[in-house]
């Protein structure tokens, strides 16, 4: 078993609330992780039609059957169950009492915001980092065949080729999660928009051109960018607000959470066609920001991460903001290290007046250069704090 970075985080928030949620895409390993951790609990699926049968005709009665708490699982499957858990909440003193964990990410957490607010410690577990592959002795491939496997933990423990994979995975989550939200009826619309999304990868935002594309209203694509939001298949990565006196780009940059899913979408099936296709450095620049995402995450930290871009087409591909103190770093697929590289770089120092800048590359030369410049292997995150 591949042990996860964010163990020690779901230990420690359970010694401080009384119950928590293990929130994330499906299929990456919440279960595996809170039954390790809470071994001496009692599992109970709520998946299964006997226990969700009781739980929905008597959730108080079914609660009593575990006095020193469970975990449950799915649970978003019985939404009445909220309120009950939160009377036995509020009358404990116990921290770590109940777990919580669900697929459907959009009803979980809507579930837990109207009953269960402050009362519950959130942990995200997204598909595996980097640094949990190497610890968990998979043995990395170069990156085009990870952009193509990706880092869901199916397709390395079940060897389940990564196309057929995401096919399975897409199907479900549209057919099981995006059934059970109200205001999506027409399934084809949505899954077509989802390819959509693919193409604009890595790129800004654009509410009404997808409108325009998918034949839905602006107000429809806004809620469809928001159900992908909360259920960990899109990542948004927001633009910093500092100007400089510029005019700057306010809409927020698409990312999916996993590359798999974008070379699949995108219809990419090999290396040698991921090598020559036009979207390989969005791709690759995705696989980087998610990691990125993944090491703050995992520790339970705030996502201090934003990007820069001026009207005039200078960009940071990410800004690190911490507490004021900015770190730029452009993200960049080649293997060779160009001085082209340090382009955007150095006209945002020189706006922002910051002493350090940091190139991520597909290379393996590191390299520390005057003026706080910064080259580093992108694979070297498993061991860097950036």
């Amino acid at each position: 078993m591949i042990q996860r970075d964010a163990k020690d985080k779901l230990k420690n928030l359970a010694a401080k609330f009384k119950a928590v949620a293990v929130i994330g895409p499906r299929q990456t390993g919440k279960t595996t992780l809170v039954k390790q951790v809470f071994k001496t609990k009692p599992y109970v699926s709520l998946e299964n039609p006997d226990f969700r049968n009781f739980a929905l005709e008597d959730p108080r009665g079914f609660l009593a059957n575990y006095p020193k708490g469970a975990i449950l699982d799915e649970v978003q499957r019985v939404p009445e169950i909220f309120s009950y858990l939160q009377e036995i909440l509020d009358n404990s003193k116990v921290k770590g009492l109940f777990v919580l964990s669900g697929s459907n990410n959009f009803l979980f957490q809507q579930s837990i915001s109207q009953s269960l607010a402050g009362r519950v410690g959130y942990l995200q577990l997204l598909p595996f980092s980097l640094s949990e592959m190497k610890k968990g002795k998979i043995l990395l491939p170069e990156d085009d065949q990870l952009m193509l496997n990706g880092f869901y933990p199916p397709v390395y423990d079940q060897k389940i080729p990564p196309a057929d994979w995401c096919a399975n995975y897409i199907r479900t989550y549209i057919e099981k999660d995006v059934r059970q939200i109200k205001n999506i009826t027409d399934l084809i619309t949505f899954e077509k928009f989802i390819s959509l999304l693919a193409g604009r990868n890595g790129q800004e935002l654009n509410s009404s051109s997808l409108a325009v594309e998918t034949g839905v209203d602006l107000k429809t694509i806004q809620s469809w960018i928001g159900i992908l939001e909360s259920s960990f298949i899109i990542y948004l990565l927001r633009p910093h607000h500092a100007n400089y006196n510029k005019t700057i780009v306010k809409r927020p940059k698409i990312y999916f959470y996993d590359t798999s899913l974008v070379c699949y979408l995108l219809g990419i099936r090999s290396i040698s066609h991921l090598k020559t296709h036009p979207a390989r450095g969005a791709i690759f620049e995705s696989m980087v920001v998610t990691e990125l995402v993944k090491k703050r995450t995992n520790k339970g930290l705030p996502v201090n991460l934003f990007y820069w871009r001026d009207k005039t087409g200078h960009e940071i591909d990410v800004i690190i903001d911490y507490d004021g103190n900015l770190l730029p770093v452009e993200i960049k697929s080649g293997m060779t290290f160009r001085e082209e590289f340090f382009k955007n770089l150095d006209y945002w120092t020189a706006l922002s007046k910051a002493k350090k800048s940091v190139v991520l590359y597909a290379g393996e030369n590191n390299q520390k250069r005057s003026n706080g410049k910064e080259i580093i292997c992108w694979r070297e995150l498993v061991k860097k704090d950036l």
